[in-house]
């Protein structure tokens, strides 16, 4: 069974930094795209950032510039480093990816997210 774990969301007060993580665990084969979305109140899902499993990145227009995504293929695991946060930064944030498993389909997961806050 796979799974994307997320961890590092929390409370930040305006202007400071998190760092989330998202591993896929189970029997992994190989992980593809891997991608942060995040959904505040009463708002769409939303793309946040994206990375190939080459390291090519894009990012949506409200995060540029303070946000980085990176990945550790060794470990099967995405990061999303996020600074100068903003209190319209705040939502659920979750993990994304397409890999395949012990049936070697391609399959998308979505992890169960974590809540970003920022708030003084």
């Amino acid at each position: 069974q796979v799974q994307l774990v997320e961890s590092g969301g929390g409370l930040v007060q305006p202007g400071g930094s998190l760092r989330l993580s998202c591993a896929a665990s189970g029997t992994v084969f190989r992980v593809y795209g891997m991608g942060w979305y995040r959904q505040a109140p009463g708002k769409q899902r939303e793309l946040v950032a994206a990375i190939t499993s080459g390291g090519s990145t894009d990012y949506a227009d409200s995060v540029k510039g303070r946000f980085t995504i990176s990945r550790d293929n060794a470990k099967n695991t995405a990061y999303l480093q996020m600074n100068s946060l903003k209190p319209e930064d705040t939502a659920v944030y979750y993990c994304n990816a397409d890999l395949t498993g012990a049936t070697m389909s391609l399959v998308n997961y979505w992890g169960q997210g974590t809540q970003v806050t920022v708030s003084s």
